[in-house]
């Protein structure tokens, strides 16, 4: 029999790429959506997967859902991809951001404890988790934890309470910590999307001017369908473990900006952008950069896809786009 898959989030960056994966190896795999009077399937559209998946209705922040969707689906693995994950929202939604990212969690490992104990879970961390904690320039499995925003504080109490189910209930649960990765489809309010969307729009005179925050905050950025390979390598391990996921190299947005104006077939960047304080987040966090040798060495796991060609990547696909509305 086919292994049975649950990815809560599927209809975010990330599902979608996760989904394909799985489908490719043979899963049958449900998607958690909220009830929507119209969901959105763009992004599982992009893929082309969007008829190949079995939907079931279900809300992290409804215990009694999330009860009925493991009961209803008897999961080998569960994906939970779903959160409140725009990082500066969070602040002026804290509330929505701990219920979704944190208490959220822990409703569906109370689920899979009560109903399918031997289902194997994946909690997606984040480097937002690691915030001012450093380790000689680095992030790594041993790094402290220093949120910096309601997120990173509600993904770090999931990422804790993950472990404890681990350990108290013998259940198989996995983090992985994974650092900035970026699509095509990733949604508009993030930077990278509203950079290479921002810049095909100058580029095609719909627009004249990107308004950003912090040029110089730097990213360990790479492509989420890489990514969710990692996700998977993870729950096929002999024993439970996190693993931090990243590329091992960081660049700043300004780097970003330059590389989508340049690939664009754009000079003179500078003139575009504007510097908008509405961006600033309260509390920064300046730089991350991780350390993932952990994951190269117990998963076999590396990034293909470089940050040049993610860039290029993100244009392309957004100038297409973007020439679709002329």
């Amino acid at each position: 029999m086919a292994k049975r898959a649950i990815i809560t989030g599927i209809l975010g960056q990330d599902g979608p790429y996760l989904a394909k994966y799985l489908l490719a190896k043979n899963y049958k795999v449900y998607g958690m959506v909220r009830r929507y009077s119209n969901p959105t399937f763009d992004n599982l559209d992009y893929v082309g997967i969007t008829n190949k998946i079995e939907y079931i209705e279900g809300d992290m922040g409804d215990e009694s859902s999330l009860m009925n969707v493991i009961r209803v689906v008897r999961p080998d693995e569960v994906y939970n991809l779903a959160a409140q994950s725009f990082v500066g929202d969070s602040w002026q939604m804290a509330k929505l951001t701990t219920e979704v990212n944190a208490i959220g969690v822990l409703y569906l490992l109370n689920a899979i404890k009560y109903i399918s104990p031997t289902a194997k879970f994946y909690q997606a961390s984040t480097s937002e988790m690691f915030g001012l904690g450093n380790t000689k320039g680095y992030q790594d499995e041993n790094t402290n934890f220093h949120p910096r925003s309601p997120y990173g504080i509600a993904k770090v109490y999931a990422h804790m309470m993950t472990i404890n189910f681990r350990e108290s209930y013998g259940l198989y649960t996995s983090n992985g910590i994974l650092f900035n990765h970026e699509s095509p489809i990733r949604g508009i309010q993030f930077v990278t999307r509203k950079i290479t969307d921002g810049v095909a729009r100058i580029k095609l005179g719909l627009k004249d001017k990107l308004h950003l925050g912090n040029l110089d905050a730097k990213r360990d950025w790479g492509f989420a369908g890489d990514y969710v390979e990692a996700m998977y390598m993870m729950l096929q391990q002999k024993k439970t473990d996190d693993f931090v996921v990243g590329t091992g190299i960081n660049h700043s947005v300004k780097e970003f900006v330059q590389l989508s104006f340049k690939y664009a077939g754009i000079e003179d960047w500078e003139k575009y952008i504007v510097i908008d304080p509405r961006f600033k987040r309260p509390a920064e966090v300046h730089e991350l950069k991780a350390k993932p040798d952990k994951a190269f060495k117990q998963l076999g796991w590396k990034p293909k896809v470089s940050f040049e060609e993610l860039v290029k990547m993100m244009v392309e696909a957004d100038l297409k786009r973007v020439k679709k509305l002329l």
